[in-house]
């Protein structure tokens, strides 16, 4: 192989979404989906959910909004035509719901009941390369599940998205996202614990 050749191949490695470079260059070759939430989009580098990668949505608590805070963009996919799959959710998603927030049901698949199989058929989906997004409830994963997660999102270039308690938020995790979802008494909150083209943190957002 040539000189010029190998440099070029080497370039296309390097532009991979899953490539990370710490340098405000390498950020801005990030490619994203719109959270659909301006605040949100703002806050996170690229401007959305990270293409290609684990993302992590840590909550307090069920019912703070953390579902709801990745509505817009399967709206957006599925109004592209994107297969959206949601595996293991821990109560029934309401359709009426999720039609009145724009999404079409035709293009969502909803895997309940899987237990234990829940990692290996987030992971088998985002291998596919035929969905747009992923989104698992796992109650338990190692950080190698997590590192297998991170692998299956990059080939297959899809948005992943892995919902779980706070409880997890002091482990290690491969993820390229990570954001908390709180509450006080009045308001709910979403801070970003890590984002791997972030130089300095971001002050939390309101969601409500």
């Amino acid at each position: 192989m040539s000189t010029v050749s190998a440099a070029t191949a080497l370039d296309r490695v390097l532009q991979h979404p899953a490539i990370w470079r710490r340098s405000s260059a390498g950020a801005a070759r990030l490619r994203v989906q719109s959270s659909g939430w301006p605040e949100l989009d703002a806050r996170l580098p690229g401007g959305g959910w990270p293409l290609g990668a684990l993302s992590e949505i840590l909550f307090e608590r069920d019912g703070l909004g953390e579902f709801g805070l990745t509505m817009p963009a399967l709206a957006a996919l599925t109004r592209a035509r994107r297969r959206v799959v949601l595996v293991d959710p821990p109560y029934l998603p309401y359709p009426a719901a999720l039609a009145s927030a724009g999404v079409d049901l035709a293009y969502v698949t909803v895997l309940r009941g899987i237990g234990p199989e829940a990692p290996w058929s987030m992971e088998q989906c985002l291998r596919s390369g035929c969905c747009g997004a992923v989104l698992g409830w796992l109650a338990q994963a190692d950080y190698r599940q997590l590192r297998r997660l991170q692998l299956a999102a990059a080939s297959g270039d899809s948005l992943a998205i892995l919902l779980r308690s706070a409880s997890h938020a002091e482990q290690s995790s491969p993820a390229a996202l990570r954001l908390l979802v709180s509450s006080s008494e009045t308001n709910t909150f979403v801070d970003i614990l890590k984002s791997r083209s972030m130089t300095e943190a971001a002050p939390a957002w309101t969601l409500r």
